[in-house]
């Protein structure tokens, strides 16, 4: 494929984009490129591959490997749609690696929930739409959203909203949110748990724990995410996937948020 350095993120544009404007001075600007390893990640986006081409071609380019367990499970009737619902150990490379899996063996028609800055990788933009953080309430929830669920034949979503932290001394999910219970039931969806096994940088958790312990309201681990992408290239992963749970499984023997807690927990029981 040739080179489309239309692809490329432009940093610099992304930067004014989040500043209202205010262009960042030019030294501040390549410590940031390089800090987010921008080099690495725009010589791949440059290559132009979109949807699900564009995950499975990102896992050769890292040398990423994952062992898969479990797909031999996943028996619908024809023509059922499928909510996918995994857990977001890595914020990056878990969300790739799925699609491109999901993808290969179900089928290209796959929708995506991202924050807005990863909208800048047009590879993934058209099968995306963007949150900022998935919401407690399905009435909340932007309309782009409701009609991924109505509409795709595969739906991608982590309901934790961001990557693992260290809690209560492990590695894991915060609360999920409760929508994508709602509207996959609203849908008639089946809803298939996920565990991907793997974790950030000792580093990464260190960061978290201090910037709770000190009050810091800003993200400041989402920013390292791109160096954690960065550093899982040659990387192996194992990813378990659960028996598809039909729309009538969900029943009002528990309330949604109930029901997002247990598939919650039959995800960390996969192996």
């Amino acid at each position: 494929m040739g080179p489309h350095p239309e692809y490329a993120v432009d940093l610099e544009k992304v930067v004014l984009a989040r500043t209202g404007g205010k262009k960042p001075p030019r030294l501040l600007l390549k410590a940031l490129g390089r800090f987010l390893h921008i080099n690495y990640i725009n010589e791949f986006l440059s290559r132009g591959y979109e949807g699900v081409e564009f995950c499975v071609k990102c896992m050769e380019y890292m040398g990423v490997t994952i062992e898969c367990e479990g797909l031999e499970n996943i028996k619908v009737p024809v023509g059922a749609k499928l909510t996918f619902a995994s857990n977001h150990p890595l914020g990056g490379i878990d969300g790739v690696a799925l699609t491109g899996i999901v993808g290969t063996h179900f089928g290209k028609d796959i929708g995506l929930m991202i924050n807005s800055f990863l909208m800048n990788l047009k590879g993934l933009a058209p099968m995306s739409v963007s949150i900022e953080k998935m919401g407690g309430q399905s009435r909340s929830m932007p309309e782009q959203i409701r009609s991924l669920y109505a509409d795709k034949q595969i739906v991608m979503v982590f309901p934790a909203g961001q990557c693992s932290r260290k809690y209560n001394g492990r590695i894991q999910d915060r609360e999920w949110s409760k929508s994508f219970i709602t509207l996959s039931r609203d849908n008639g969806r089946w809803i298939v748990p996920v565990h991907f096994i793997g974790q950030n940088s000792k580093r990464f958790y260190i960061v978290d724990l201090l910037c709770r312990a000190l009050g810091i309201k800003l993200n400041i681990p989402m920013f390292m995410l791109p160096g954690e992408l960065y550093r899982a290239r040659g990387k192996s992963f194992k990813v378990v996937f659960g028996k598809p749970l039909p729309p009538d499984y969900f029943d009002n023997s528990m309330k949604p948020s109930g029901w997002a807690s247990h598939v919650r927990e039959l995800v960390y029981e996969l192996k």
